[in-house]
């Protein structure tokens, strides 16, 4: 299967964001899919993400990842999806934050901070612990990626209105017009 690493999976908003939602559908075991656990495709996400994420301009240009993934960057993933995914739900996440921090420690120290995938996504998720509107993140109702809502108004329940958005908006659309037919 052949993937590579469009816009759209830079939708969180950050990259410590992008970096969790590098496992998809990670809640359902049967059809998750971990796009680090392919070498290839890790080695191409540090130039994707200078092209894609939307913090690009607080890292320079990231060096690809050893063939490898380290298990200090997935520590760190791990890490970032499990505090920040307790934060968007409102629940206690005090021991959350202190395995975060740990990670992150462990990812600074990891390489050339304006290089290292591992130090800017350590950074990141820095920059989010210490965000001002909390509220702001959330999980996107359809794939169950974390984002920030960025929006005016705080509305918006998508990580990407192309491409979640739509997929939502069309089967409600197909469940009403089932509904309809069955009348």
């Amino acid at each position: 299967m052949t993937f590579s690493w469009t816009p759209h999976r830079f939708s969180g908003g950050a990259l410590a964001l992008d970096v969790a939602n590098s496992v998809i559908l990670r809640f359902d075991p049967a059809r998750s899919i971990d796009r680090f656990a392919v070498p290839a495709q890790l080695d191409g996400f540090g130039p994707a993400a200078a092209e894609f994420c939307a913090e690009r301009a607080l890292f320079g240009d990231l060096v690809p990842m050893a063939p490898a993934p380290h298990p200090d960057l997935l520590r760190l993933r791990e890490a970032i999806d499990c505090y920040f995914r307790a934060q968007a739900g409102d629940a206690d996440n005090a021991a959350q934050l202190a395995d975060l921090l740990e990670a992150i420690a462990d990812g600074l120290r990891a390489g050339d901070a304006r290089t290292s995938l591992e130090a800017a996504t350590a950074r990141s998720a820095l920059r989010l612990i210490g965000e001002p509107e909390p509220e702001r993140l959330k999980i996107c109702g359809n794939c169950g990626w974390l984002f920030l809502d960025r929006s005016r108004n705080r509305s918006r329940a998508w990580c990407d209105m192309t491409v979640c958005g739509n997929r939502a908006k069309a089967s409600r659309h197909y469940r009403r017009r089932k509904e309809e037919s069955v009348r």
